[in-house]
């Protein structure tokens, strides 16, 4: 493994444990057993790459080629599950607000990271030139996951309802796919990565949402 192949592995790595975390944090909140909890930390680690796979032809997806991406959901989750298990009090009301603003850098980073991810992945298997397929499987692969753990613990979907979740992805796509044209690959992950986390922390922080109609 080359020094660039490992900061890539690296660079995974970090977003697999941020979804990971993410969704076990959602089973647990949702009171799932440890069973219930590793499902949704898995799910949200490596669903969008798992979409994005079958989308690319890619097969079996990388999710079954190597096993430390599970592995380390696996493990994040059953940390984290313990760690709650031992001080239930910190699912209590008074740690809502700090449980909601680590689950929102969580998803921020585990959304910024496997955009660029996504797109990268689609380059490699010679779709280049297809801009589109680029942004589109770029975007699925950062909201795909979190999409499949809202649905399977029983909410909608995050990216439907709340701030500028899926905008954030593609804007951080197209900034990686433009910036790559100019600077090395490893710097354009790092800066599309950027463009996603800074633009859905301040979409958190401002509360920033697209429109909508809403009854009265």
């Amino acid at each position: 493994m080359n020094y660039t192949d490992t900061i890539i592995y690296i660079f995974e790595m970090i977003g697999t444990v941020a979804f990971a975390s993410s969704g076990a944090l959602v089973g647990i909140r949702k009171n799932m057993d440890i069973f219930g909890v590793n499902v949704l930390g898995i799910t949200t680690a490596v669903g969008g790459g798992c979409i994005r796979d079958i989308i690319l032809g890619i097969t079996p997806p990388k999710m079954f080629q190597n096993f430390n991406y599970v592995g380390a959901s696996i493990l994040i989750s059953c940390i984290l599950f313990t760690i709650f298990f031992l001080n239930q009090e910190l699912l209590s009301s008074r740690f809502l607000e700090a449980y909601e603003k680590i689950m929102i850098s969580l998803d921020a980073i585990g959304l910024g990271v496997f955009t660029v991810m996504g797109i990268r992945t689609a380059i490699e298997a010679s779709y280049e030139n297809n801009i589109f397929l680029l942004i589109f499987v770029g975007a699925v692969t950062g909201i795909g996951g979190g999409m499949l753990r809202d649905i399977m613990a029983g909410m909608t979907p995050f990216v439907f309802v709340k701030h500028v979740y899926a905008i954030a992805s593609i804007a951080g796509a197209v900034s990686y796919i433009l910036l790559r044209m100019w600077l090395p690959d490893t710097i354009s992950l790092f800066a599309g990565s950027a463009v996603v986390i800074i633009i859905r922390l301040l979409a958190a922080h401002f509360r920033w949402n697209l429109p909508r109609i809403r009854k009265e």
